[in-house]
This record gives C-alpha cells, sequence and structure tokens, in this order.
C-alpha cells in the first residue's frame, strides 16, 4: 500500500474514533440536558481561548485566592488561528476554535502515523494512531483545546528530526512554543538531538551542516518571545510570566503537589477522574522506562521525557494531567508494537481490546464533559 494511502488509513481509522466518541457524547448530553457543541467548543479553558481570539489579551478574572487570573497564562497560536478563520469564513468563536481543533487533530494523526511508519513499520504507525485517538482523555482532541495543535507540532518536527529536516524541525518547534507552557518540550527534542549530533563531528565541524545550526536556532524563538513578553507585560522581564502562572497555581514543585494529591487518592479515596487520572500518570511512567530500554530515538524520548516531567513536577490541578500527555504520543509506542504483533497473529483478540478501548474511551469522555465536575 502507498505510503499515502496508509496516513489515509490512519487518519480515517483515528476520524472514525473521534465520531464515534461525538455521537455517544451527544447521546449523553441531550439525556443529561446540556448542549454536545457547547461542551465541546466552551468549556473550562476553551472559554479563556475564545475571549483572547475575540478580544485580545489583558482581560482578567477575579480569583479566590489573592490576586486575578490574568489571561497571559494562555500561549497566542490557538487564539490567533480561531481569529484569522473566523475573519474569512462567517463563524463564531466556537464553531471555529473546533474547526481548528479538528483540523489539528488529523494533522496530528498523519504526523504520529509517519513517524510510527517511519521506526517500526506501517502496522505500527497505525495501531500508535488508533491508541492515542482512545486515550481516556482523547475527549480534549475533539474539543476547543490546545492539545490537538500542539501534537500536530510535535509529531511533524519529530519527523523531520529523524529525516534529517532540521529547518522544518525548528521552525515547528518554535510554532509549538507558542502553542502550551509545555510546547518548550519540541524545541528541547530538536535542540538535544542537534547538539548530539554537533558532539559527533566535533571533531570536523565543517560537516555540521548550517542547516542544523539554524534549525536549531529557531525551535526555542517561540516559547522564549512568549514568555519575555509576558513578563515585559508584567513589569518582570524574566519573572513575569511565572508569576502569571503562580496565581493559577501552577508552579515546578518538583513533585510534592502531585505526590499530596496522590497521597489524599490512597488514603482517603477519591472521584473517578481523579483515580483514572492517576492510573494514566504512573502508566505513562511505566510506559516511559520501556521506551528507555528498547532504546527509542532521542528525539522521542527528550520530548516524551520533559513533558512527563511536568506532568509530575508540576503543582495545579492533578486532574488535567493526563491531558498534558496527550501530546506525548511517543509513549504509546510500546503498546503500538504489541497492537500490532497481536493483529497479525490474533487478529480477533486485537479487535476485541480495540473495540474495549472505544467503548471506554467514548463513555469516559462523555462522562468527564457532562458529569465531572473537575477541570479539564
Amino acid at each position: 500500500m502507498p505510503r499515502q494511502a496508509q496516513r489515509l488509513v490512519a487518519v480515517g481509522l483515528f476520524l472514525g474514533a473521534r465520531l464515534v466518541g461525538a455521537a455517544v457524547l451527544t447521546l449523553v448530553a441531550q439525556h443529561a440536558g446540556r448542549h454536545p457543541l457547547a461542551l465541546l467548543g466552551r468549556s473550562w479553558d476553551s472559554v479563556w481561548y475564545l475571549g483572547i481570539a475575540g478580544h485580545g489579551y489583558g482581560h482578567d478574572l477575579p480569583s479566590p485566592a489573592p490576586g486575578v487570573h490574568s489571561d497571559r497564562a494562555f500561549f497566542p497560536l490557538y487564539p490567533a488561528l480561531v481569529r484569522a478563520l473566523t475573519a474569512v469564513l462567517p463563524l463564531g468563536g466556537g464553531a471555529a476554535g473546533l474547526l481548528v481543533s479538528w483540523a489539528a487533530a488529523m494533522a496530528a494523526a498523519a504526523g504520529i502515523h509517519a513517524v510510527g511508519a517511519r521506526l517500526y513499520g506501517r502496522a505500527t504507525g497505525i495501531a500508535l494512531v488508533l491508541l492515542w485517538g482512545l486515550l481516556p482523555h482523547s475527549v480534549v482532541l475533539s474539543m476547543a483545546y490546545t492539545e490537538p495543535v500542539l501534537t500536530a507540532l510535535a509529531a511533524w518536527a519529530l519527523y523531520a528530526v529523524l529525516a534529517g529536516n532540521w529547518l522544518w524541525a525548528g521552525a515547528l518547534a518554535a510554532l509549538a512554543g507558542l502553542a502550551r507552557p509545555n510546547g518548550f518540550a519540541v524545541a528541547a527534542a530538536v535542540l538535544i538531538t542537534a547538539g548530539c549530533q554537533v558532539w559527533r563531528r566535533r571533531g570536523d565541524l565543517s560537516r555540521v551542516s548550517h542547516r542544523l545550526w539554524t534549525g536549531a536556532a529557531l525551535a526555542p524563538l517561540g516559547w522564549t518571545a512568549y514568555v519575555l513578553w509576558v513578563g515585559r507585560c508584567e513589569g518582570d522581564l524574566a519573572g513575569g510570566y511565572f508569576e502569571v502562572q503562580r496565581a493559577w497555581g501552577s508552579t515546578f514543585d518538583f513533585g510534592r503537589g502531585s505526590l499530596h494529591s496522590v497521597h489524599v487518592i490512597l488514603a482517603h479515596g477519591g472521584r473517578f477522574e481523579f483515580t483514572i487520572a492517576l492510573l494514566t500518570v504512573a502508566a505513562g511512567t511505566v510506559l516511559y522506562a520501556l521506551l528507555l530500554l528498547d532504546r527509542a530515538p532521542l528525539p522521542l524520548l527528550v520530548l516524551s521525557g520533559a513533558l512527563l516531567l511536568v506532568a509530575l513536577g508540576g503543582s495545579g490541578f492533578f486532574e488535567s494531567k493526563p491531558r498534558f500527555l496527550l501530546p506525548a504520543f511517543p509513549l504509546l509506542l510500546p503498546l503500538a508494537r504489541g497492537l500490532a504483533q497481536m493483529a497479525k497473529t490474533r487478529p480477533w483478540h486485537a479487535t476485541v481490546l480495540v473495540a474495549t478501548l472505544t467503548g471506554f474511551s467514548c463513555l469516559y469522555g462523555a462522562y468527564l464533559l457532562v458529569y465531572a465536575d473537575a477541570p479539564l
């Protein structure tokens, strides 16, 4: 099967999974008297992003804690895309936000397949996309959220690094840095891999392509520029952005907040979504260990490791941590290789497994949006 046809199959399977999820959400939401498009397009952080798209930055929300919640905590790429779309199409902000997210999610699925197929073959690439689309929190990929945009940029940046296309890798990493706070992980993957290439050729730096130097220089520009811009607006160039995040309760505390949340869950129990979040983060940690044992390519290890480090070491809403790991799709490679092998040797077992994952993912996604009173 030609490469493009393989990619279309992967994207088609992903789209099918998300459409089933949207159908289940619609049924559950209507039963509860809720509107499914409003849930997808205007829930939690979506409201902030759409507000920035419509009115720009500088609008704060009073917080129960001292101070305010600043909209400068939200990075600019996604609202810029939404604003651009509403400027050329007769769409409202919510519809434009969903269109951007769904298009980005399909681009991400294509990029994830490209990475998986390049490393381990067509079957693994398709399995990797399918598993990513059926994660417990994959409903976020259907919402007006930024994870689809970041994942698309991360996947294609990794593919560019693997293919040795450093200019594309650096440019995509720079855009990823404008998408989300943890978008710096893409730049880290590009920079560290480029640094290793330079180190290997340290005896003759003339062999290092100027494209590598340029790509490495581009990679951190997006994230750095936005952090410095927020710092300038806050009157503290180096620390202003981090003060904004601190007002939201989001700091890097080396895991103290996460350990406290785990202790509370284990000692006193917790809502269903807290338990699933704990299991998801624990599974991500185990899968990263498997990636290390499998000696996965360096850029995949750096991206996944940086995203996992942010999820484990950051304070804030514990129930949101699985969402932060959605762009860390390389963590699923050990499972994707196993699923691809199962599909060859025991296709009926693979079919039952995928059907079970689909059912849980769709029902859990509907639960998160309709019934769970926890921020995504």
